[in-house]
């Protein structure tokens, strides 16, 4: 438990997990420290980022997208040389693997797309990729993209590094508090209400993960915010596995995978999703728990299997799950609404929550600071969803089919 003043502050940020330590973390390199993250539970990263497989990747659809992740990246590099909090980031470099013609295609745009933004990518041949991962077989593969710079981090390290280097800055942290209410006064923020007593704030930053729209409901703020199961396994120690392995992406089966110490970390995008109404649950409580589903790990299996002989015979060790959240349009949601001064999003993350958290703190800064944001941080707006009519039936379908096409073409 972490138990710093929770006396007033300039800047409150709602949520301790690695998007809102991220936040707080990149407030605090922009020269603004007087702030005060605030988690109800007893830890920081005790929810949905302890869950996550901590991939990172850069290879994305969209210049923006990749710069995003490329700060992150050189974020993580920077807190890796850190001795005293390390965020566990091993730069093993990743595969992306083509079973199809349509695919390739994608990875020659993606490809052109990374050129853009600056980031390294080659093309090489199966035996090359079979060289980086000798268990597995790659004849089936029309394709293999290779980054040399991405790579895999521990998601409950990242959140106590960023929380180390913050409180070194100034910042303050405090878990074990809940957030009842926000208060304003003519249009803006004012403080907000916890079961510790009233804080006095300018600033609200709503990075709450699967409560993002239970906060956004205190200010009268409704969000197409859509909590989404997501499940991965880990295996018992298993022939050739060691962790400096690259991570590796087959999106034509919807499957991700990396080393886990001497075990086989496997996960994906299930193609019949499970998701909630935010209002199925309440704020202040976790969110509900998850059975682990065997079926989905046995889909993961036989996924695999064409690529990788002894997947039948793997041994589960731990299975994780958590309910990272999506939004019908499948971007961020970053920054000031006009409909009250002084509270700012930091939410919908669509999973990229752990592996994009330095470049959405660097986003919720410019968006905060910058007189002219760019455009693309200003497309990320949670106005958007003012300016449009949308209903909740049909919102949660399209953030579900978010999930479920993860790895979809263009996606």
């Amino acid at each position: 438990m972490i138990m710093d003043s929770i006396g007033d502050a300039a800047i409150v940020v709602i949520g301790g997990g690695g998007v809102g330590c991220g936040v707080v973390h990149s407030l605090c390199q922009a020269g603004k420290t007087d702030v005060l993250l605030l988690e109800k539970n007893e830890a920081l990263a005790s929810e949905t980022t302890s869950q996550a497989a901590g991939l990172v990747g850069q290879v994305r659809t969209s210049v923006d997208r990749v710069r995003l992740a490329m700060w992150s990246v050189k974020t993580f590099s920077e807190m890796e040389a850190d001795p005293e909090a390390k965020p566990g980031w091993r730069q093993v470099g990743s595969l992306r693997i083509a079973l199809t013609d349509e695919r390739v295609a994608e990875f020659e745009r993606m490809k052109l797309t990374a050129d853009e933004a600056g980031l390294k990518t080659a093309f090489i041949s199966a035996d090359e990729a079979r060289a980086k991962w000798p268990m597995f077989d790659f004849s089936p593969a029309k394709s293999v993209l290779w980054c040399p710079s991405d790579g895999y981090l521990q998601p409950n390290d990242l959140a106590m590094a960023y929380a180390h280097r913050a409180r070194l800055a100034g910042a303050r942290l405090a878990t074990g508090v809940t957030v009842e209410g926000i208060r304003t006064e003519y249009g803006r923020v004012v403080g907000v209400d916890t079961n510790r007593g009233a804080i006095a704030c300018d600033t609200v930053i709503n990075a709450a993960g699967a409560h993002a729209w239970h906060v956004a409901q205190m200010v009268c703020l409704d969000l197409p915010i859509f909590p989404v199961r997501h499940e991965y396994f880990v295996s018992v120690d298993a022939d050739g596995m060691n962790p400096d392995l690259p991570v590796m992406r087959v999106p034509d089966a919807s499957l991700y995978l990396r080393a886990e110490i001497n075990g086989l970390l496997l996960g994906g995008w299930e193609p019949e999703s499970l998701s909630l109404k935010p209002d199925d649950f309440k704020n202040g409580k976790k969110t509900p728990h998850i059975e682990e589903d065997w079926e989905v790990m046995g889909w993961f299996i036989e996924k695999i299997a064409p690529l990788y002989s002894r997947a039948a015979d793997l041994g589960v060790r731990s299975i994780f799950k958590g309910w990272p959240t999506f939004v019908p349009d499948g971007r961020f949601i970053v920054g000031e609404s006009r409909q009250l001064g002084g509270f700012v999003m930091a939410g919908g993350c669509n999973a990229h929550g752990v592996s994009g958290s330095a470049g959405i703190g660097r986003h919720v800064v410019e968006s905060m600071l910058e007189s002219e944001p760019s455009d693309y941080v200003r497309s990320l707006s949670p106005d958007r969803f003012l300016d449009t009519d949308w209903e909740a039936t049909e919102a949660q379908a399209s953030a579900k089919r978010i999930y479920e096409t993860y790895y979809g073409l263009g996606s």
